[in-house]
Parts: C-alpha cells; sequence; structure tokens
C-alpha cells in the first residue's frame, strides 16, 4: 500500500523521544494553514500503531528512540503502510541520517535544539518547505531504487587508470531532495578505473557532507571527500561541495583547483547547482558532462544554460525516476538538455557521452 496525497491539508505525525522536540515541531507547524499535527509519538512502537490509527501523510522521525528506534521503524513502515518521512536529526547523528534515507525516508532537517537563536527560525522554514515537497511523494519511487549493487569496492583502483575518458575532462552533479541515494546509485554504477574528474552540489546544511562523502568514498570505487579550498581537481577524484557553502573553480597554472566560497545573503538552494555548474562551463567547456537529479526548486536551470553555451553536454533524470522532479523538470524547460534518463541509466549515459 502506498499514501498517496489528495486533499489539501497535510497530516503529520512527529515521532520523537524527546518532548523538547515534540512541542518544538509541533510549534512550528500548527500554526501554519493547511498543515496539521494529528499526532505525536515517544517511541517507534507507539509511532507505528499511531500511523495505522491516524493514516497521516508524512512523518517527522527521529532515529535514536527506546523499545523500537528509528531504522526500526523505517523498516516496517516502509513493508507494511509506505509513507514519507522527513528525518529530523542532530549534526551528531549524521552518518545515521544516510543510512535511513536508504531505508526508506525522503530527506531530513537538522534537529532544533534548547538554544534560543536564529536557526531556529531557518530550521522551521526548511522543515516548512521540505514538508509541502515531501508529502506527495510517490513512495514507490522511493523503493524503487535498486541499492543492492552498492557495495564496498575492493582495491579501489587509485592510481593505475584502466581507461581513459576521451575528451569530457570533468562531471558536475547536482541533487536535492532524494538526491544521496541517488548520487551512491550514479557512482557506484560507473566502471572500475573510470578516470574523470567528479564535483557534486547536494542541497545540505553544514555539519552533514563531510559524513555523506565518507559514506560514498567507502561505498564506491572513487576517492570521495569533502571539498576544501585549494584541493586539485584530478580524475577518480570527486568532490563534494560542503553544506553551507559554494564550490567553483580556479587556475593555478596547469592545474584546475576547487574554490570554496560563503553563499550570497538571499541565496536560497545552497550548496548552489548553479555556481558549480556556471564555474564548471567556464573552466572546462567542451571536456564537461553535467547531470541534474532529482530534486525541489529550479536550482541547476542556469547552470545547465551556461554548460550547453560552452559546449558541453546536459543530462537530466527523468520524471519517471524522480523522487521530487523539480530540477530535472526546470532544467529540461531552459531546453538545454540532451538526454534524458531514469536513474539506472544516468551512469551508462555518463559513461557513453565520456567515451565519445
Amino acid at each position: 500500500m502506498t499514501t498517496t496525497l489528495n486533499h489539501d491539508v497535510v497530516k503529520i505525525l512527529v515521532v520523537d523521544d524527546s518532548a523538547f522536540n515534540r512541542r518544538s515541531i509541533t510549534k512550528m507547524l500548527e500554526s501554519v494553514e493547511g498543515l496539521e499535527v494529528v499526532g505525536y509519538a515517544c517511541n517507534g512502537e507507539e509511532g507505528l500503531r499511531k500511523v495505522f490509527d491516524l493514516k497521516p501523510d508524512l512523518v517527522t522521525l527521529d532515529l535514536e528512540m527506546p523499545r523500537l528506534d528509528g531504522f526500526s521503524f523505517l523498516r516496517i513502515l516502509m513493508q507494511k503502510r509506505p509513507t514519507p518521512v522527513i528525518v529530523v536529526s542532530s549534526r551528531t547523528g549524521s552518518e545515521d541520517v544516510f543510512k535511513a534515507l536508504e531505508f526508506g525516508a525522503v530527506d531530513f532537517v537538522a534537529k532544533p535544539t534548547m538554544q534560543i537563536s536564529p536557526d531556529l527560525f531557518n530550521i522551521r522554514e526548511n522543515l516548512l518547505q521540505k514538508i509541502r515537497n515531501v508529502a506527495a511523494t510517490d513512495m514507490r519511487k522511493v523503493l524503487g531504487r535498486d541499492l543492492s549493487q552498492t557495495k564496498v569496492p575492493v582495491g579501489k583502483g587509485r592510481t593505475i587508470p584502466k581507461e581513459r575518458s576521451g575528451g569530457f575532462r570533468q562531471i558536475v552533479i547536482g541533487a536535492s531532495t532524494g538526491g544521496p541515494p541517488a548520487l551512491q546509485k550514479v557512482l557506484s554504477s560507473f566502471p572500475g578505473g573510470f578516470q574523470v574528474g567528479i564535483a557534486i552540489a547536494q542541497h545540505m546544511p553544514p555539519g552533514f557532507t563531510r559524513a555523506f562523502a565518507e559514506r560514498l568514498d567507502r561505498l564506491t570505487s572513487f576517492e570521495v571527500r569533502e571539498a576544501e579550498d585549494g584541493d586539485t581537481i584530478r580524475p577518480g577524484l570527486v568532490l563534494v561541495a560542503p553544506g553551507g557553502k559554494n564550490m567553483k573553480f580556479r587556475r593555478q597554472g596547469s592545474e584546475v583547483l576547487a574554490r570554496i566560497t560563503e553563499p550570497e545573503p538571499a541565496q536560497r538552494y545552497i550548496p548552489s547547482v548553479d555556481i558549480l555548474f556556471q564555474s564548471a562551463a567556464e573552466m572546462f567547456g567542451r571536456d564537461l558532462v553535467s547531470v541534474v537529479l532529482t530534486g525541489m526548486g529550479n536550482d541547476g536551470s542556469k547552470g545547465v544554460r551556461a554548460v550547453k553555451e560552452a559546449g558541453g553536454h546536459v543530462i537530466a533524470e527523468s520524471e519517471n525516476s524522480s523522487v521530487v522532479f523539480g530540477m530535472p523538470k526546470e532544467a529540461i524547460a531552459a531546453g538545454c538538455v540532451d538526454d534524458v534518463v531514469d536513474l539506472d541509466k544516468v551512469g551508462a549515459t555518463v559513461v557513453r557521452r565520456c567515451r565519445r
């Protein structure tokens, strides 16, 4: 059974063992028109009972809970009554967040703290934005992602290139909601020894991208790390833009280096896909393949124009597999996309273009 949103009011269940967090999240949501907190639960067992009793459109979920933790809750929920889940997690649990996304959670937000600060308002706005996008998610797309082929690589093969990538020297990838598992699948689908440089802009708050990069490093044949200012762009290296910042490129002699910059005050999507793509287009020109994966909003639509104007190639994930068909849709609407493919075809399409 898969839940479908067919009414104007989004019914939400809050599952968290912290009374402070339950109150904070409920207070964030209850005054917003179109959102209704229909109940809360103190642990996973109570959460499952209330899912079946209250039939919410969406669940906010803590992962560390007594009696039945968030992972067990997710496994049972996705088997019995697939429902969109947003994980509300502290930065210290960043590794667990990506495990939860593999188990079927759709997205996550940073957990509010007891400190009174402007960050609390930012968390509220982030949560509200994600609820509106995630509540209507087709869970068949989330659960249909096959990550079974993702496995810890043997030997990594980082020092001895086994193939050349042809004319293209660099790949840039942008993603948002649904992006972490999608990126894991794409990177895992590349053949061993695939010698290209890769840079990623995944919308993510500060404190999470390092754990995300370390996870991809373990699960793929690439060397993956959170980008630092001055990192050298080279084949076999995947750089993930740090959460809360933007990544660009600069030339130093014969080398191309990563440049990490602060976002503009009014910037909505961070790290910015547009900024990454525009800088890459200027630096690599025709030797560039750009990929727009699942995500909400229109980030990347300006960037793909820059890539095409520079002679590069643009690939977008199809509506058929996108958890949220926002960013790919806007890229396609820009009239600059060369290939529209399902997620399980993205890797092969990139490789084929790089070998031309």
